[in-house]
C-alpha cells in the first residue's frame, strides 16, 4: 500500500507540533485511524462522545494557544461536533475539526447518513472546505491549520472516506505555520484624540477583558494615573482581578460589587480588549474602545473613540502622554462601594455556615479555592457553577479559570477538563461540574478512568437547574420543571472507576475535596448543595421582581464573596475616612 491521503493528512499534523486527535473511530474515519496506528507519533483519544472531543480540543487549544483537533465520522458523527466546535469558535481557540463524509460517489443521492457538512459547519469556524479529489492536499489541510491559528478559530475538513484512503498524488513537503505573533499598534491620531478624552474627563473607569492578558502592567499603570476604578467582564477576571488596588469587581449576569455603578457614574468609560455582550450593562454614552480586532468597535455601545490596536501597544503609547490627575475621590467612592456590597453579602453567606444542611454551594466552592493549588486549572460548567466560580475562585496569576463563556453549553466542564489534563498532565485539574451538566454527557467519567486522568470532577449536586430556577423567578415566572432530584453521582462514578466520595455535612468538605485532589487518578466529589442557593441578597423587592428584568437580574446576582473581599478591605486601608 502507498502513501495515502490519511498518511498525508497525519504527517501534516505532525508537522504542525499536532501531539493528539480526540474523537471517536469508525466508518467513513477507519482510513485516517489506520494512518495513526501505523504512524504512531500522534495519539488519539478516544472520548464517549464526539461533542466531548470538541470540548476537550477547545480547551487544549484554548489554553496553550496551538493548533488542537479533533475528528467525527460520517452523519451524526459530525452533528455531535457541532456543539463543542462552536465553543471553540465563540472563545476564539484555534481548532481543526476532520469531518469525514460518505463516499463521495454518493454525495447527493440522499445515502446512509448523508449530511452536508461543508454547510452545516459554516456557522462555528472560519474556515470550512470539502476535499473532493486527493490533488487538493497538502495545500487545503496547510490553509485550514494556518486559518485556525491566524484568526485563533476553527477550521473543518470535511472528507470523504474513500478519498482520504487514494494514495497522494502530491508530496508533502515542508512548510512553517505562523501563529500570530504581530503587534496591531493604533494610529498617531487615535492614540492623540484617546489622550484628549482621557485628560478632558473629570472621571474615568476602565472596564476590561480578556484582551489585557499580556498588558496588565500597563493597565495598572493608566488606572494609576488617572484614579480609575478597574471593572473585568468574566473572561478578564483571571488576568486583573489579583492584586489589583483599584479593583471594583465584575459587570453583566454573574457581576458583583460596585463595577456597574463605576461604568455608569464615570465621566469617561474606557473599554479595553473586551467584546462584553451585555449591552444593557453599558452606559451606552462617554465611551471608548480599544481592540485589535477593529469589526468589534461600537457594536456593544456607542463610540466616542474607537481605537485599532492592542491593549499593550496602545497603552504604552497613551501613557506618556495623559497627565496625572490628583482628585481620587471618585475612585475611592467606588471601592468604598464595591467593599460595602462584599461585606453584606459575606453576612448573608457565611453565617454559621458549617451547620446548614444542604450544604451551601458557595461554602464548596470558598473551600475548594483554599485546597486548589496555585497554578490549577479551573473548568467550570455553565450555570451556577459559572457564579461560584467568578465569586469565589481567585486568581493570582498561574491559575487558569475556563468554562464556556460566550456560548454558554450545559456540560462543558468535564470535556474541557480531559483536554486540559492532557495538554498539562503535570497540572492540577479541576472540573466545577453542575449535575445538570455532568448528566448530559456522563459517558465522559469512562473516559477519564480509561485514560486514567488525575483530573477532580466537584459536583455540585442540587437536583435543580439552577441558573434556569433563577431565569424564571427573576422574570416572574414559578420554576417549572427544573427540579429533578439529586442522582446518585458518586455511585456513577464508583462503577465507571473513578475514586468518589459523598458529602452531605459541610464539616466533611474539606477533607473530601482533599482526598481528591491527591488521588493519583480521576476522582469525583459528589457534594449534596442547596437548591435554593440561588445567589440571592437578604432583600429583594416585590418590585424588582415585578419590574424590568434585567434590572432586577442586576439586583438579584449583585454582590461577591471569597477572598475579593480581603482584597477590598485591604484596598481601604489607604483611604482616608470620609
Amino acid at each position: 500500500m502507498g502513501r495515502t491521503v490519511a498518511d498525508q493528512m497525519i504527517e501534516l499534523l505532525h508537522q504542525a507540533g499536532v501531539e493528539r486527535i480526540y474523537g471517536l473511530v469508525g466508518d467513513s474515519l477507519n482510513p485516517i485511524a489506520d494512518a495513526i496506528r501505523r504512524d504512531g507519533r500522534i495519539r488519539w483519544v478516544h472520548v464517549h462522545n464526539e461533542e466531548a472531543a470538541a470540548l476537550a480540543a477547545a480547551a487544549e487549544a484554548q489554553l496553550t494557544g496551538r493548533l488542537a483537533v479533533c475528528a467525527g465520522s460520517c452523519g451524526p458523527g459530525n452533528t455531535h461536533l457541532i456543539q463543542g466546535l462552536m465553543d471553540a469558535h465563540r472563545t476564539g481557540a484555534p481548532v481543526l475539526a476532520i469531518a469525514s463524509h460518505i463516499p463521495s460517489v454518493q454525495i447527493g443521492t440522499g445515502y446512509f447518513q448523508e449530511t452536508h457538512p461543508e454547510r452545516l459547519f459554516t456557522e462555528c469556524s472560519a474556515y470550512c472546505e470539502l476535499i473532493s479529489r486527493p490533488e487538493q492536499m497538502p495545500r487545503m489541510q496547510r490553509i485550514a491549520m494556518q486559518t485556525a491559528l491566524a484568526e485563533s478559530d476553527v477550521s473543518v475538513l470535511v472528507l470523504p472516506g474513500d478519498v482520504s484512503a487514494l494514495d497522494a498524488p502530491n508530496d508533502t513537503g515542508a512548510s512553517h505555520l505562523s501563529p500570530p505573533t504581530g503587534v496591531v499598534a493604533p494610529s498617531e491620531e487615535q492614540v492623540a484624540e484617546l489622550a484628549r478624552l482621557v485628560d478632558a474627563a473629570d472621571t474615568v473607569t476602565l472596564f476590561v477583558g480578556a484582551g489585557i492578558e499580556h498588558a496588565r502592567e500597563q493597565v495598572l499603570a493608566l488606572a494609576g494615573r488617572v484614579k480609575a476604578p478597574i471593572g473585568h467582564s468574566l473572561r478578564g477576571k483571571e488576568w486583573i482581578q489579583y492584586d489589583n488596588p483599584y479593583d471594583v469587581g465584575m459587570s453583566g449576569l454573574l457581576g458583583y460589587g460596585a463595577c456597574y455603578e463605576a461604568t455608569h457614574e464615570a465621566g469617561l468609560l474606557v473599554l479595553i480588549g473586551t467584546d462584553f455582550p451585555y449591552d444593557s450593562f453599558l452606559p451606552q454614552a462617554r465611551t471608548v474602545q480599544i481592540d485589535t480586532d477593529p469589526a468589534r468597535l461600537g457594536r456593544r455601545t456607542l463610540l466616542e473613540l474607537g481605537v485599532h490596536g492592542d491593549a499593550a501597544s496602545t497603552l504604552d503609547a497613551l501613557l506618556p502622554r495623559i497627565a496625572e490627575k490628583t482628585d481620587r475621590s471618585f475612585l475611592d467612592r467606588m471601592l468604598r462601594r464595591h467593599a460595602e456590597a462584599l461585606e453584606k453579602v459575606v453576612g448573608a453567606y457565611t453565617r454559621r455556615v458549617q451547620d446548614l444542611r444542604p450544604i451551601h454551594p458557595e461554602h464548596v466552592a470558598a473551600v475548594l479555592d483554599e485546597e486548589m493549588a496555585d497554578d490549577a486549572i479551573a473548568t467550570v460548567d455553565t450555570g451556577m457553577c459559572n457564579v461560584w466560580a467568578a465569586r469565589y475562585l481567585s486568581p493570582n496569576g498561574r491559575r487558569r479559570i475556563i468554562g464556556s463563556y460566550r456560548h454558554g453549553t450545559m456540560a462543558n466542564a468535564l470535556p474541557h477538563a480531559i483536554g486540559a489534563q492532557y495538554a498539562f498532565p503535570d497540572r492540577q485539574v479541576v472540573s466545577l461540574s453542575g449535575d445538570g451538566g455532568l448528566t448530559m454527557l456522563l459517558g465522559e467519567l469512562l473516559t477519564a478512568a480509561e485514560h486514567d486522568l488525575p483530573l477532580t470532577v466537584v459536583a455540585f449536586n442540587n437536583g435543580s437547574l439552577g441558573m434556569i430556577r433563577l431565569e424564571m423567578m427573576v422574570a416572574g415566572y414559578p420554576s417549572f420543571q427544573t427540579d429533578h432530584g439529586p442522582a446518585d453521582l458518586g455511585a456513577v462514578a464508583r462503577a465507571a472507576g473513578l475514586h468518589a466520595e459523598t458529602v452531605q455535612d459541610p464539616a466533611d468538605v474539606r477533607a473530601a475535596l482533599r482526598r481528591a485532589l491527591d488521588h493519583r487518578g480521576p476522582a469525583l466529589v459528589d457534594v449534596r448543595t442547596d437548591p435554593n442557593a440561588l445567589s440571592i441578597p437578604p432583600h429583594i423587592t416585590a418590585a424588582q421582581v415585578r419590574g424590568f428584568a434585567l434590572a432586577a437580574t442586576r439586583t438579584v446576582l449583585d454582590g461577591g464573596v471569597g477572598r475579593m473581599v480581603e482584597l477590598a478591605r485591604s484596598n481601604l486601608r489607604s483611604i482616608p475616612r470620609p
